[in-house]
């Protein structure tokens, strides 16, 4: 009994350390509008489409989205893609048949590469990953309309860097506020470095808002049809519940109208 004790005074301990350091870790995560938040939020596809730009053109050189195939990008409820510019986009990349060895353009069915760097963490449920909001969850609500705050996050932490340094063990860190602390992973975004087809300005902002609506996408492909469905469901229940009360109402209404006549 005194080993159990022991060992569950010690878990208690760990427990109320890590949440301590998590505590301590937590940065500065600005609360970013998005049109996707809110039970009648829907994606805005041209900013999908503008942080599938970022993405391919300053992420892609060291993070993968290895669970993303390229046929979603010309799904309903996502970029939108017309197939022809899906296809073309894949074709872009050389994949390696595993069966045959060959390496080749590819295919809508294959999938975004992994991350070219070891450190570089796979970005595809990166958006699900991390919570820029913390607290109680009491009812909910706060979840249901701002959501966990993965996308304010992302966003937060690209716009986050304080230009502070310091080399440690022969490696350079970067201070960033939304991290709260120091990473290893350099500022990524300047002003004006990609070009967006649509006209829209560049801005360090406008990309770490676009990239991270795009990864909120990729982490939740299927929102829209989520919300929908559910948007549906709670329609049917309503309705459910008024031919319900009208039903009840009527078949007590007999009874209730002998009872007073007996009276």
């Amino acid at each position: 009994m005194t080993i159990k004790k022991s060992i569950l005074s010690a878990l208690v301990a760990v427990g109320l350390a890590l949440c301590g350091s998590q505590a301590e870790a937590e940065g500065e995560v600005t609360d970013f509008r998005f049109s996707f938040e809110g039970p009648f939020g829907a994606f805005d596809q041209a900013q999908l489409q503008r942080g599938l730009q970022v993405y391919t053109e300053v992420c892609a050189a060291c993070h993968g989205l290895k669970y993303v195939p390229y046929r979603s990008l010309s799904e309903p409820g996502g970029p939108s893609l017309p197939e022809p510019q899906m296809r073309a986009y894949a074709a872009q990349f050389q994949v390696t048949d595993p069966a045959t060895g060959e390496t080749g353009p590819a295919q809508p069915t294959d999938h975004f590469g992994e991350s070219n760097l070891d450190n570089a963490p796979d970005l595809s449920l990166m958006a699900k990953a991390r919570a820029g909001f913390h607290g109680p969850y009491g009812t909910g609500l706060n979840q249901l309309f701002r959501g966990m705050g993965g996308p304010e996050y992302i966003a937060s932490f690209l716009l986050g860097y304080t230009g502070e340094m310091e080399e440690q063990a022969g490696s350079v860190l970067f201070e960033n506020t939304a991290f709260g602390g120091l990473v290893a992973m350099p500022p990524a975004l300047t002003d004006g470095q990609v070009t967006y087809a649509d006209g829209v300005e560049a801005t360090t902002e406008q990309m770490a808002l676009d990239v991270a609506a795009f990864l909120m996408w990729t982490a939740e492909p299927k929102m829209m049809a989520r919300k929908h469905a559910g948007l549906t469901a709670v329609l049917f229940l309503i309705l459910l519940a008024v031919l319900l009360y009208f039903t009840n109402k009527k078949l007590w209404s007999r009874v209730k109208g002998k009872g007073e006549t007996a009276h």
